[in-house]
């Protein structure tokens, strides 16, 4: 892999976990919401699935990430 793939490898891998990251801070303010003074606090399946596939995408995002970075750090890529 020359250094331009890994920079781009790298770049991309950051980007997946700003997304996640940003994902997840909507399904938040989207859930909480549902809560007073705003809500009446039985936030709906939707809401919750929606929390739950952000939370679970910002966890494999940083996953790829870490592997990402310590394949670079033990010179595998």
């Amino acid at each position: 892999m020359n250094p331009e793939q890994a920079r781009a490898e790298e770049s991309a891998a950051m980007d997946r976990v700003l997304t996640a990251t940003q994902r997840v801070k909507t399904a938040f303010n989207a859930l909480q919401t549902q809560f007073p003074p705003q809500g009446e606090g039985r936030p709906s399946q939707f809401a919750l699935t929606a929390f739950d596939a952000a939370l679970q995408e910002l966890e494999d995002a940083q996953a790829a990430f870490d592997e990402l970075l310590n394949d670079l750090l033990d010179g595998n890529r």
